[in-house]
């Protein structure tokens, strides 16, 4: 799937943590299950990170073609209660003009009401009213004037969700905003500007704790693992890094070996995990040799599910990067957290955080 369609080594760090110790995401105790979405069904490991190529979503409003369930696989960027915008993969009836209805979904006391995991809010105003248009890569989305009814600190979080959301589909790229048909420049409550043509490239939770001038740096997003010890998630995080780097690749590794300053979001990295070499890019394939330390496992030499999904999220949000294939001082047998050999490169899941991890 394209980079926007756009998810036991941290035991050290992370089995200390009390929530992430009943998660089950270390073959320890069984996570629970608490109030899943009402109405969902959980997709199968099949959606999960996978060794084969992953297969694109129905893309644009009206496209022709059967489909086969009543249902359709669909990223919802919600928040949750520390306030992250967070993906989750909710089963939505099928319909030719999913971009509209993905936006739907994001209105609060809208029909995703009864589908909300516990712990998370729709972002869109009450009763707003919404329509998209997608051409040449843009989704124009026109809101009703509803759209204005809420709360200022709420506002670079609900243009994220909505950014974030449409870009999921293949025909999208970027986004333009209206109100009642009117273009807008800026968010119609405490004027966050609206670039052009916004897309994921302006980044999702930014984090910019450790930044002294941000006018140096560019965006560079990674994921971290979020929730609590009875669910756990992966959250997008846009960290800021020196506009001079060259290797966004390695920049990524060395960003997802420490969590955001201040925050309960949590890494599987130990510290000291480390690229041997320089990253090397081949037709959308980009291979990592890495150091000991990004085992979980010395003697078994297995990656840890958590790390695995995280460094795949993070990479394959880059542009032109499909699947990430792994060695371990130049030796390719290493084994996933279910003892399966990594022996092909692993690509991007179909959708983010279906609920089954």
């Amino acid at each position: 799937m394209s980079n926007k369609s756009k998810v036991t080594m941290a035991v050290t760090i992370l089995a200390s943590s009390i929530w992430l110790s009943g998660c089950g995401l270390f073959g320890g105790e069984e996570k629970k299950e608490i109030d899943p979405p009402k109405d969902v069904s959980l997709v199968d490991e099949e959606s999960s990170l996978k060794e084969s190529n992953g297969q694109k979503q129905p893309a644009t409003d009206g496209e022709e073609g059967a489909v086969e369930s009543q249902t359709v696989k669909t990223e919802l960027y919600l928040i949750d209660k520390s306030g992250y915008v967070v993906p989750q993969t909710l089963e939505l009836p099928k319909s030719e003009a999913v971009a509209k209805q993905a936006l739907d979904y994001l209105v609060d006391n809208g029909p995703v009401t009864d589908k909300l995991p516990n712990g998370f809010r729709a972002v869109i105003p009450t009763d707003t009213q919404i329509s998209v248009n997608i051409k040449e890569g843009v989704a124009v989305a026109d809101f009703s004037p509803e759209f204005k009814n809420y709360k200022k600190e709420d506002e670079l979080k609900i243009l994220q969700a909505i950014t974030w959301t449409l870009t999921q589909f293949d025909s999208v790229d970027k986004i333009k905003m209206r109100i009642n048909g009117e273009d807008i420049s800026e968010m119609p409550v405490n004027g966050t500007p609206i670039d052009e043509n916004i897309s994921r490239s302006s980044g999702i939770n930014i984090d910019t704790s450790d930044v002294v001038d941000i006018s140096n740096t560019k965006a560079l997003t990674v994921y971290y693992v979020g929730g609590d010890e009875e669910y756990t998630y992966y959250v997008p995080v846009t960290r800021r890094i020196s506009e001079t780097v060259s290797d966004d690749v390695t920049a990524a590794v060395q960003e997802l070996t420490k969590s955001p300053s201040g925050s309960k979001l949590q890494t599987g990295f130990m510290s000291d995990v480390a690229l041997l070499d320089e990253p090397k890019m081949a037709d959308g394939k980009v291979s990592l040799n890495f150091n000991e330390n990004i085992l979980g496992s010395f003697k078994e030499k297995k990656v840890s599910k958590e790390v695995l999904d995280a460094l795949v999220l993070s990479l394959t949000e880059q542009k032109g990067i499909e699947s990430v294939e792994m060695q371990v001082k130049g030796n390719a047998d290493i084994l996933n957290e279910e003892g399966k050999k990594l022996s092909e490169p692993v690509v991007r899941p179909e959708k983010v955080n279906t609920g089954s991890f």
